[in-house]
């Protein structure tokens, strides 16, 4: 009787702090790394990880650092893009992973294409869930006071509003308003937690059970990193002049993802401007694919991701 895989957890020394991994398969055909975004962690990605390790594949997924059960750096005011693609490099030297595709999504998707650009010797391709690449810095000046990144990018008011309830309830309503199609936005004298109360519904494809697991993940480091790395360093990362992705790229976009509705991402999608830094290139489309598409449509998105990484073999 063929024993039945399970997922492994490990902790790795990387940079001077202690960085959990999962891991499954043998690396038969390659590596997948998972980068998780926000509010997400490396729990996000349970079903791609059993997906890819069927088909042949070792499939890693982290918590960055500051999130889940990795460790907080000491002082995360001063977090930096650039931790994370040095904590990802020494996550494949750790586990001895020559070369991997990158699989990615909401800021996950940054120092995915940016490790892609210093180390494309390390990197097979990039399957960016959701974010497109741009060499053209996004700005959220035509967005309102209430956009809930420029809320989130104020020292103290993600604290102070985050700080009303317990870490369940706060991924709660994050998970809530970012599976709309409609970009978070508080009204004037409103929060952003105030946008969802316990009345609103979970995801239909998000369980209680799903909920718990994530609050606990939230539970040993908060939201001190979190705040830092996305928010409050956006547009800080290296600006690299006419960048070049010479890595294979899929992108593949929710309609329904509130994302789409930024300044810059449609273009970046649809008038070719993704095209021009990243030549080898396809993108597909999820109709009723939200922010989590990859947990809405499970089975849709592994079958994408499988046909990607089998027509780019590693030793092909």
């Amino acid at each position: 009787m063929e024993k039945k895989m399970e997922i492994e957890h490990k902790h790795l020394s990387i940079n001077g702090l202690n960085l959990h991994i999962a891991q499954i398969g043998k690396d038969e055909l390659g590596a997948v790394v998972f980068l998780h975004g926000f509010p997400e962690i490396w729990y996000s990605w349970r079903h791609q990880m059993m997906g890819v390790s069927k088909a042949g594949y070792r499939a890693v997924a982290l918590d960055w650092r500051g999130y889940g059960l990795s460790d907080q750096p000491q002082d995360p005011p001063n977090a930096t893009w650039q931790d994370l693609i040095a904590d990802l490099l020494g996550i494949l030297d750790a586990l001895s992973i020559p070369k991997a595709f990158l699989v990615c999504k909401d800021f996950g998707a940054l120092p995915a294409y940016q490790f892609a650009l210093q180390y494309p010797n390390r990197t097979c391709g990039i399957i960016s869930i959701g974010i497109p690449f741009s060499s053209i810095r996004s700005s959220f000046d035509s967005l309102p006071e209430g956009f809930y990144i420029k809320r989130w990018m104020e020292a103290g008011r993600a604290e102070a509003d985050f700080g009303r309830f317990d870490v369940k309830r706060v991924i709660r309503t994050v998970y809530i308003l970012f599976s709309k199609s409609e970009i978070p936005i508080a009204q004037e004298g409103q929060e952003i937690m105030d946008l969802a109360d316990l009345s609103t519904p979970l995801p239909e494809w998000f369980t209680e059970e799903d909920l718990s697991v994530y609050a606990s993940l939230y539970e040993k480091n908060g939201f001190d990193y979190p705040l830092q790395i996305p928010y409050r360093k956006l547009g800080t990362g290296e600006n690299v002049a006419d960048p070049k992705i010479e890595v294979p790229v899929l992108l593949i976009m929710g309609e329904k993802d509130y994302c789409f509705k930024f300044p810059g991402f449609s273009e970046a999608i649809n008038d070719g401007i993704m095209r021009k830094s990243v030549p080898d290139l396809e993108i597909s489309f999820i109709p009723e694919g939200s922010h989590f598409a990859q947990e809405q449509f499970p089975e849709q998105v592994n079958e994408m991701i499988i046909d990607f990484l089998k027509g780019h073999p590693v030793n092909g």
